[in-house]
Parts: structure tokens; C-alpha cells; sequence
């Protein structure tokens, strides 16, 4: 096999690098990134921010011409989402939209859904957030209990989500609602979060601001044109646009680039030379490696429309188990710099405390590993 890049790959990787280079401002690392890309601050850059990548081009490489693409395959996507993450995601939210919410609603959306948000979601300058989890019903979302109740052609809904980034500034909701009494009688809705009943409260955490958010839907009427596919279809679909989530976050490039800083500082302080901290981070690159070279594997699956296997589901926990050790040998060996000594470490430190949360919980990884990889039975 060949793990090269082809010159068109390569120069393509240059025009985006060009593209940061123009579009950040000179205190893109002092300024922003401290502030995580889901602050107020990076939300409403991200605007201008995404439009400019758009208006060269380099915003929806992956899409369809005619959705305001340029036909290409999804490793120039993948590209655009290493360089992204790697300058600290200055799209904010918006690689969520690019990544699955625009190709599930290519393959779900109505004609009329299509042409009213993909557009908007093209131009780099429309907001989303995901409204999936819930209190009682996070890792398992076949538990949620926000209820959307047809009333001729109006949906009711009811309920709350928790954990949603970005909501505050969020122009419109990928929401998921129970519409039946069966476990799995749930649909998708497509919520603007202007919508009379609709209120967001933020709290703190760990994690960096913008990220915790609750959402509240109290007596939220919306057209049963909202819905995406059929009533009862949402399993469908979100397992749909989840297999693009998965890989969608290129952790092993981040991870990299986390790992050289490290060690730059090691070696700064004469420390690298002790064998223990070599032979760790040396661990360390190989797993990102592999999951890096897992990932690639399902974009190249996708690049040849090949059926959907368990590799995403092995590439995050590849790429997870990774950022675990790197975030310990943090801990362990440059403690100082996740308390104010180095602003890029402390941001990715605390970015991936949920990570094995976020995006779908390790465990459930395994367990879809197991029963849909390995054909284990499930007791």
C-alpha cells in the first residue's frame, strides 16, 4: 500500500496552510485559542472565518458541485480537518456541520431541507449544535425522553438536552425526539434556535467555556416539515451520520502536534534524555500512528463506497487510548504546563476530558466492536 501523498494532496494541504496563514488574525494563538472554539469569541469568528475558506473554495471540498462543493474525494476533507485542528479548529462548530450534518441531510433531507439549509451550512456562515444527550439518557440515546407529539401538521416537543456546545449562538438544532412509545420511536427534527420555547442555560466545567449547555423545550411547536425522513426513521439516521462523526475529529494529528510540544519542553529543560520519558513518548507516537493509519483506512472505505465495517468504531478507541497515555505523560512530566505554562498543551488537556465521553462512550465503542465486529453474542 502507499501511504504517500499525491502531489494534488500535497498541494492542496499547502493552499489550506496558505488559507490559515491570511484568514487568522496575528493573535490567533494569544487571543482565540485560550478562549476553546466553542467560546462566544471563536463561534462568531468562525463566520468570517468559514466564509473566507469558502469563498476559496476549501470549506466543502468533499460535497456534491451542486450543494457548493468541488466534487472531490473525502481525503481532501480529511486534509482540511487536520490542518484545522492542528491551528486550534478555527471553523468553531462548524466541523460538525461539514463533517455529518450536511451528508445526512444530502442522503435524508427533503428536496426543500436541502435547498434551505445546505446552502447556509456552504456558505460558512449558519451555526449548529446537536441536541442528543439528555440527563438521564447520555451514552444511551435510545433512552431519551424529550417527546415530540404530532398534532396534525404541527409536532408539540417537549423535554431538555445537556452538554450541547455552541447552543447559546446556535442558529439552528439537529435534534433527536421520541415519537413513539417503543424504544427505538425516534425521529429527527431540524429546530431553529430562535423558536418560541426554546431557552439555553450554561454552567461550568472542566472543560472550557462554551461547551456546557443546557437546553430547555417547553411547548415547542414546529411544522411537520421540520422532520427529517420518515417518523420513526432517527435510529436510521443518526447511525448514519454518527459513522461520519467518529472519524470526523482527527485526534492522532492534534495528538502529534501535543506530543512534539511536550517534548520541545523536555528537551528545553535537559529532561528528554532520561529513557523512561523517551520510551513513553516513543509509545505514545506509535499508537497515534496506528490510529491514524486506521482512520485513513475508513476514508479510504469511503472513497471506494465500500460497506460500512466497525474500523470507525476501532479507530476512535485507537485514537482515544492514545490521547489517554499522552494526557497522563502530561500530568506525569510537564504538570506546569496545563497550569498556565504552555497556553496549546493546556488547551488540548483540557479539550480531551471528555473525550472518551463525547462522540459516542468508549465502552459502547468495545461493545459495538464486539457484537458488530467480532460477532459476539450481546449476553
Amino acid at each position: 500500500m502507499e501511504f504517500g501523498w499525491t502531489e494534488q494532496q500535497v498541494a492542496y494541504r499547502n493552499e489550506v496552510r496558505q488559507a490559515l496563514a491570511d484568514l487568522l488574525p496575528a493573535d490567533w494563538y494569544e487571543t482565540y485559542v485560550p478562549e476553546s472554539y466553542a467560546s462566544d469569541l471563536q463561534v462568531d469568528f468562525s463566520r468570517d472565518f468559514c466564509a473566507g475558506l469558502a469563498a476559496r473554495g476549501l470549506l466543502v471540498p468533499h460535497w456534491p458541485v451542486q450543494y457548493g462543493g468541488n466534487g472531490s474525494d473525502d481525503w481532501l476533507h480529511f486534509i482540511l480537518g487536520e490542518e484545522m485542528k492542528a491551528a486550534g479548529e478555527p471553523r468553531g462548530p462548524q466541523y460538525m456541520n461539514i463533517n455529518w450534518i450536511g451528508p445526512t441531510l444530502m442522503r435524508f433531507g427533503s428536496e426543500a431541507q436541502r435547498g434551505q439549509h445546505l446552502a447556509g451550512i456552504a456558505s460558512g456562515k449558519v451555526i449548529w449544535c446537536q441536541g442528543f444527550s439528555e440527563p438521564n439518557a447520555g451514552t444511551d440515546l435510545a433512552a431519551l425522553r424529550t417527546k415530540a407529539e404530532r398534532q396534525g401538521d404541527h409536532y408539540i416537543i417537549n423535554g431538555s438536552k445537556i452538554w450541547t456546545s455552541y447552543a447559546r449562538k446556535a442558529d439552528w438544532c439537529f435534534l433527536l425526539a421520541r415519537t413513539g412509545t417503543e424504544r427505538k420511536d425516534i425521529s429527527v427534527f431540524l429546530i431553529p434556535m430562535a423558536t418560541p420555547g426554546v431557552s439555553v442555560t450554561s454552567f461550568p466545567g472542566l472543560i472550557k467555556d462554551g461547551h456546557l449547555n443546557e437546553v430547555f423545550f417547553t411547548d415547542v411547536t414546529i411544522p411537520a416539515t421540520a422532520r427529517v425522513g420518515k417518523e420513526g426513521q432517527g435510529w436510521e439516521i443518526i447511525t448514519y451520520a454518527l459513522s461520519y462523526e467518529r472519524v470526523g475529529v482527527p485526534r492522532y494529528h492534534t495528538g502529534l502536534k501535543a506530543l512534539e510540544l511536550a517534548i520541545a519542553r523536555l528537551k528545553a529543560e535537559g529532561r528528554y534524555a532520561d529513557p523512561i520519558i523517551r520510551a513513553r513518548a516513543g509509545v505514545i507516537a506509535a499508537k497515534f500512528e496506528a490510529a491514524r493509519v486506521l482512520t485513513y483506512l475508513v476514508v479510504d472505505q469511503r472513497v471506494k463506497k465500500l460497506p460500512a465495517t466497525t474500523d470507525a468504531n476501532l479507530a476512535r478507541v485507537c485514537a482515544l487510548d492514545a490521547v489517554n497515555e499522552l494526557m497522563d505523560f502530561l500530568t506525569e512530566f510537564v504538570p506546569d504546563s496545563l497550569r498556565g505554562g504552555a497556553t496549546l498543551l493546556e488547551d488540548y488537556y483540557r479539550i480531551n476530558i471528555p473525550a472518551g465521553i463525547t462522540g459516542g462512550t468508549n465502552e459502547i465503542q468495545l461493545d459495538l466492536i464486539a457484537r458488530n465486529g467480532l460477532g459476539l453474542p450481546t449476553r
